[in-house]
C-alpha cells in the first residue's frame, strides 16, 4: 500500500489547526488505497496549538527555538519522512476529502504532481478558484517546462503553490532555505529543474488568507524579495531572458503587496522597477486615485 508522508508546520494556530488536521486525517481512501504518515513540527507555539495536537494520533516535534517561519520545520520533517510520496501543508490549509486520492490517480505520470486550489479571502469574504481552464483531468509538463516558467515567474504554467504539491520521496534530499526561514521559491526551482511534472486540474484544497497570515506580513515580503534577488544570481548566466523577467516580476510582486496594504508611496517605488507593462502602468496610476475600487473588483495580490 502506498504511504503518504505529510509534513505539517504549525505556529500559534489554535484557531484553525483542528480544521486543518482533520481534513488531512479524514481523506477518502485512507487505509484502503494509502496510509498517511503525518509529521507535525511546531515552531514553539505560545498558545494551545500543542495541546490541541495531542488529541490526535500524530507525531509532534518542536523546533529547538522559534525560527520565525515554516522552513526549519519542513526540513526537520524531510529528514525523517518514510513515505513513498511527500506532501507539505500549512497550518491554515483545509484539504478537500479527495485530495490524496485524486493526486495518486495521476502519480504514475511524473515524480511531481500538483493541483489547483481555492484562495479564501477571510477579510473580504470572497474566494477565487486557482485552477487551469481545461477540459482535461490533468496536464503533463515536459522536463524543465515548469522550471523555466517558475524562473520567469510566469502565471501561464503549472500551479506550483507549495500546498498543492505531492512528490516522490526520491526528491526528499531537496531542502528549504533557512536563512530567512520563509521563502520556498528556491525549493521550487530545485524541485522542478530537470524533472517532468503533472497538474491535476481541479481545486483540491483551500488556502485561507487574512490580515495575520505570515505571507502578508511586511517582514516576510521584504525577506522574500531580497531572497528572490539572491536566488536569481545562480541562474542569470544560463537563463538570461528568464532572469530579466524574474527581476521585473519580483519588483512587481512587492509593488502589488504594498498596493494591497495601502502603502502607495512604496508601491510606486517598486512599480517603477517592474518594467512598463500595461497592467503595471494602470496599477501605478491608481495608486494616486481609484485603488479602493481596484482592490474590491480584482485579486490584486495572492
Amino acid at each position: 500500500m502506498v504511504r503518504i508522508s505529510v509534513i505539517l508546520t504549525t505556529y500559534n494556530s489554535e484557531k484553525f489547526i483542528k480544521r486543518t488536521i482533520e481534513s488531512i486525517l479524514n481523506q477518502d481512501g485512507i487505509n484502503e488505497l494509502f496510509t498517511i504518515e503525518l509529521i507535525v513540527v511546531d515552531d514553539c507555539s505560545t498558545d494551545r496549538t500543542e495541546e490541541i495536537l495531542r488529541n490526535y494520533h500524530v507525531e509532534i516535534i518542536s523546533t529547538p527555538k522559534n525560527s520565525g517561519g515554516p522552513n526549519a520545520g519542513r526540513n526537520i520533517g524531510l529528514s525523517i519522512v518514510t513515505g513513498d510520496f511527500i506532501c507539505i501543508a500549512d497550518h491554515d490549509d483545509e484539504w478537500k476529502k479527495h485530495k490524496i486520492k485524486s493526486l495518486l490517480s495521476v502519480s504514475d505520470k511524473a515524480p511531481i504532481i500538483t493541483s489547483g486550489y481555492t484562495l479564501v479571502d477571510i477579510i473580504n469574504n470572497k474566494s477565487v478558484e486557482k485552477v487551469r481552464n481545461t477540459d482535461q483531468l490533468y496536464t503533463f509538463y515536459d522536463k524543465n517546462e515548469t522550471f523555466l516558467k517558475i524562473l520567469a515567474k510566469s502565471k501561464n504554467g503549472q500551479q506550483t503553490y507549495i500546498g498543492s504539491l505531492m512528490y516522490s520521496s526520491a526528491l526528499k534530499h531537496i531542502r528549504f532555505e533557512e536563512e530567512y526561514g520563509m521563502s520556498d521559491y528556491d525549493f521550487g526551482l530545485q524541485l522542478f529543474e530537470n524533472n517532468c511534472s503533472v497538474e491535476y486540474t481541479a481545486s483540491l484544497y483551500m488556502r485561507f488568507v487574512s490580515g495575520d497570515n505570515l505571507s502578508l506580513a511586511e517582514s516576510y515580503r521584504i525577506n522574500d524579495y531580497h531572497k528572490h534577488l539572491t536566488i536569481i544570481e545562480k541562474y542569470r548566466v544560463k537563463y538570461p531572458k528568464e532572469a530579466k523577467t524574474f527581476v521585473y516580476k519580483t519588483n512587481g510582486n512587492l509593488a502589488r503587496y504594498y498596493y494591497l496594504m495601502g502603502k502607495m508611496k512604496l508601491s510606486r517605488k517598486y512599480f517603477l522597477k517592474s518594467g512598463w507593462s500595461v497592467k503595471a502602468v494602470l496599477y501605478y496610476l491608481t495608486t494616486f486615485a481609484g485603488s479602493k475600487l481596484v482592490k474590491k473588483k480584482f485579486n490584486v495580490f495572492g
